[in-house]
């Protein structure tokens, strides 16, 4: 099985590729999706794992995320081959607000435009695209609404808020937590993604959409993270008591795994204690 992963020198890539001993098309390695030559190496692969992206919420950069994380996939997609597989890194936060309606999030909570940014509503035009391109082409798909997936540091790459995390306590660095630490989000190690989209590459469906994430079971709030970034370190964080962040939105999100758990019989299988400890 040939692999690609777009976006594989990145902060999720660079676990993804070593995963699969995959091929780069990345800009780092001299490849740009937004290139139109380049992207025609996607027909030469059995699995393509899309995770390249444009990751700016600024309204300032709306046209450049949305020709990057639009036009570049579907560059990608004209070039699929038939039969092969291609599975796309979209993001829980297509949801917006409407997840806040939900103790855990399923599929069919609404992506009505609720003041999503440029970034995710480019995920969710490139959604439709992938839908498209898969069933008109005859290529298996896979779409991945991704939660809060952590990932151990690699070179030139920005993490998600678990990294600054263990940044600041690496560091001794104070913390500041949005909403005094009570938002709660579900945590997956990276290795767990890449195992989803194996068992979607070893499985007979042919289009699937799925939300990703630790489940009820990999749920903390944002105070409760920094405890157990702690616990698992031995370190001690120094949290900002006084800083004044807004809550995000949605409050809260964990991730419905039902289908996914349906469908691909797939279920996380690295323990926070033993995720976490990875990351220092």
């Amino acid at each position: 099985m040939k692999v690609l992963v777009t976006g594989g020198s990145g902060f999720l890539g660079t676990h993804i590729r070593r995963f699969f001993d995959a091929d780069d098309l990345s800009r780092r390695s001299g490849l740009d999706i937004l290139n139109v030559q380049d992207a025609k190496m996607a027909g030469e692969y059995d699995v393509i794992i899309h995770l390249a992206a444009e990751l700016d919420k600024s309204p300032d950069n709306a046209e450049s995320v949305f020709r990057t994380n639009v036009e570049g996939t579907v560059n990608l997609l004209r070039e699929v081959k038939q039969n092969a597989v291609f599975i796309f890194a979209s993001t829980k936060d297509v949801y917006g607000r409407f997840a806040d309606n939900y103790p855990t999030v399923p599929e069919t909570c609404p992506t009505t435009y609720s003041g999503q940014s440029a970034l995710e509503w480019s995920k969710l035009v490139a959604e439709r695209y992938v839908e498209y391109y898969a069933n008109t082409c005859g290529f298996r798909s896979c779409i991945f609404r991704l939660s809060t997936i952590y990932a151990p540091a690699s070179d030139g790459n920005v993490s998600n808020f678990v990294g600054h995390y263990v940044d600041s306590i690496n560091k001794g660095e104070p913390l500041a937590l949005p909403a005094k630490g009570m938002p709660t989000r579900d945590l997956l190690h990276v290795d767990d993604l890449a195992s989803a989209c194996k068992a979607f590459a070893d499985s007979i469906i042919r289009h699937g959409l799925y939300n990703l994430g630790g489940g009820p079971r990999n749920a903390l709030t944002l105070r409760e993270t920094v405890a157990k970034l702690e616990e698992v370190s031995g370190y001690q964080a120094i949290i900002d008591e006084d800083a004044s962040i807004p809550a995000p939105a949605p409050m809260n999100y964990i991730t419905d795994l039902s289908l996914v758990t349906q469908e691909l019989d797939w279920s996380p299988k690295i323990a926070l204690d033993e995720g976490l400890k990875t990351l220092f």
